[in-house]
């Protein structure tokens, strides 16, 4: 009986795992907000692997003296709802989901926020808009 138990619970898993496929595999950059201007905006990217790991990382170069950061974390298995990015280098913590083209900038459950910084910079008269990036190779 705990074999038939065991294996009901392994076949459910691969099953529930199996139905939340990865929209692409590699890395990808990507600039959801404007930085402040002078302090090297960081370089934002991600990198999906083939086992559905996600991480998350930053490169920022001071402009002033030329100092690198950079930090890497693992943000877990892909969850196309939404995934909590922490990076402890700054305590930086947000929210994004993505797909295959596009990330977004969420709150916790998901939705997409929507904000001034978002705005593209060559339209100042916008205001308000989705916090999304394109990724990029």
């Amino acid at each position: 009986m705990k074999n038939i138990f065991t294996t009901f619970i392994l076949f459910f898993g691969v099953i529930c795992f199996a139905q939340t496929t990865i929209p692409f595999t590699g890395k990808r950059d990507f600039n959801i907000e404007d930085g402040a201007s002078g302090s090297g905006t960081p370089s934002y990217y991600l990198d999906v692997k083939k086992n559905g790991n996600v991480h998350f990382g930053f490169l920022q170069i001071n402009q002033a003296d030329g100092k690198e950061t950079k930090e890497e974390m693992n943000a877990g298995k892909y969850n196309p709802k939404v995934m909590k990015v922490h990076f402890k280098t700054y305590n930086e913590t947000f929210y994004v989901k993505f797909n295959k083209e596009k990330i977004y900038l969420t709150d916790e459950k998901g939705n997409i926020k929507k904000s001034d910084d978002c705005c593209p910079v060559s339209d100042m008269a916008e205001m308000n808009c989705p916090c999304e990036s394109i990724l990029y190779k």
